[in-house]
């Protein structure tokens, strides 16, 4: 970026924050850093160990870096031999109208289709016979509407993943056609996934994204209600989900019941005893890991090292916090070089990162009510919530009010945002 005018190299800067989560290879080669290799670790022998049909929840805070992760731990199990389809559920279903029944749908959706691009060698009359169970519904009259509209040289797959996202009206065929006929749905995974390793020789693996990213209404009725039709598919799956949903003692010892939970932690800054101290120790291996991110992202000559490493500590150790946060500081810069194109000495400064804060700290505040305020207090000052399964607390772990952290022992601690909102509010004190 170095030699472009200012505006343009805050533009790169910021488009290169843009770039989050790592999927393509030249991001992955130009950005990536070594980050959560002991969970995806974990996540590679919990596969390579569990039976053919393993199920493994996958879950973090969102924006942590799940799926930069996902797709890093896609990339190997490819590499060890497995036939691996990772989707995300947002590019396959509306996420208002995700169950169990289009996800199910969507798997055996993205396995034929994956198989077909890869030119597998699946006998056309299995492959037949499965593309016309994919247009069958409970209808008749929208079976043949269906089959209609593919008759003029569509790409079938591509237009039932189409349908699949945009209309309601499919969605709710699918629905109403196999919600008391999930057993089919399953058969059908795994005859696509048994005519794939036949003609490969390879394990299926599936991995499925952004299910934490749906309303905790939602995922709660798929994981509590259906869990059973979910993982009746004799395959490999990886799911993820919010890391509010499995505080729900219920829940988590069904899940605990029938597979493995592996969380990929907040990175944190300090330990406990250290975390509300003015002048607290900070666990420098995990700051530089973050500020690894940065460095890759913005030149070092356009943000101040102290401001660099603030942003690191302002994001609570949750990495779309710092992209967030970053990208924010960006625009800034942005907004003073087009008030004041002469200034070429703008940077990230203490000055522009205040700005940055003042516009993040109000997006947190404007969804708080007093309730809430009171709870993050007392979760500020005891490191736990009084109740771990209340409803307010799983929305503020859900939203990022709070974040969760590992000792020996889980505890909790308020993002440094609304820490900040509240002390400006006189609801905490001044740090020791």
């Amino acid at each position: 970026m170095t030699g472009s005018n200012p505006s343009d190299r805050f533009m790169q800067a910021y488009r290169n924050l843009a770039l989050f989560p790592l999927l393509e290879a030249q991001e992955i080669e130009n950005f990536r850093v070594k980050y959560g290799q002991r969970t995806l670790a974990r996540l590679k022998q919990e596969i390579l160990a569990s039976q053919a049909n393993g199920k493994v929840i996958f879950t973090g805070h969102r924006g942590c870096g799940k799926s930069t992760l996902l797709n890093e731990f896609a990339g190997q199990m490819r590499q060890r031999q497995h036939f691996v389809v990772f989707f995300s559920i947002a590019d396959m279903v509306e996420m208002s109208d995700v169950n169990h029944v289009n996800i199910l749908y969507s798997v055996a959706l993205m396995l034929l289709s994956k198989a077909t691009k890869l030119q597998v060698p699946i006998p056309e009359t299995t492959k037949n016979n499965l593309l016309n169970w994919f247009t069958e519904t409970k209808s008749k009259t929208y079976t043949d509407q269906l089959k209609q509209e593919m008759s003029v040289g569509v790409n079938v797959l591509e237009f039932l993943q189409g349908k699949l996202q945009k209309e309601d009206t499919f969605r709710e065929e699918i629905k109403v056609t196999y919600e008391r006929r999930v057993s089919e749905l399953s058969n059908t995974i795994d005859r696509i996934a048994a005519a794939i390793q036949a003609a490969t020789q390879k394990e299926v693996l599936v991995i499925i994204d952004d299910l934490d990213k749906l309303d905790l209404s939602v995922v709660e009725a798929i994981y509590r209600d259906n869990i059973n039709a979910l993982f009746s598919p004799n395959i490999r799956i990886v799911f993820t989900i919010p890391i509010s949903v499995v505080r729900e003692p219920r829940l988590l010892a069904t899940l605990q019941s029938c597979c493995q939970i592996i969380l990929l932690s907040v990175t944190k800054f300090f330990p406990q005893d250290q975390a509300h101290r003015l002048a607290g120790e900070a666990l420098e291996e995990n700051v530089d890991i973050l500020l690894g991110v940065l460095k890759k992202r913005i030149d070092p000559d356009l943000v101040e090292p102290d401001v660099l490493r603030q942003l690191v500590l302002l994001s609570g150790g949750v990495l779309r916090e710092l992209i967030r946060l970053a990208q924010e500081c960006c625009r800034e810069c942005m907004l003073e070089l087009d008030l004041n194109p002469e200034n070429a000495d703008v940077v990230i400064n203490a000055e522009v990162l205040a700005a940055a804060v003042k516009t993040l700290r109000n997006q947190f505040a404007r969804s708080l009510g007093s309730q809430l305020y009171e709870l993050l207090g007392q979760i500020y000052a005891q490191f736990t919530p009084p109740d771990a399964r209340s409803p307010q607390f799983l929305e503020l772990l859900h939203g990022l009010y709070v974040l969760e952290y590992e000792n020996d022992d889980l505890w909790y601690d308020l993002h440094p945002l609304v820490t900040d909102l509240l002390r400006r509010k006189q609801l905490i004190g001044a740090p020791e």
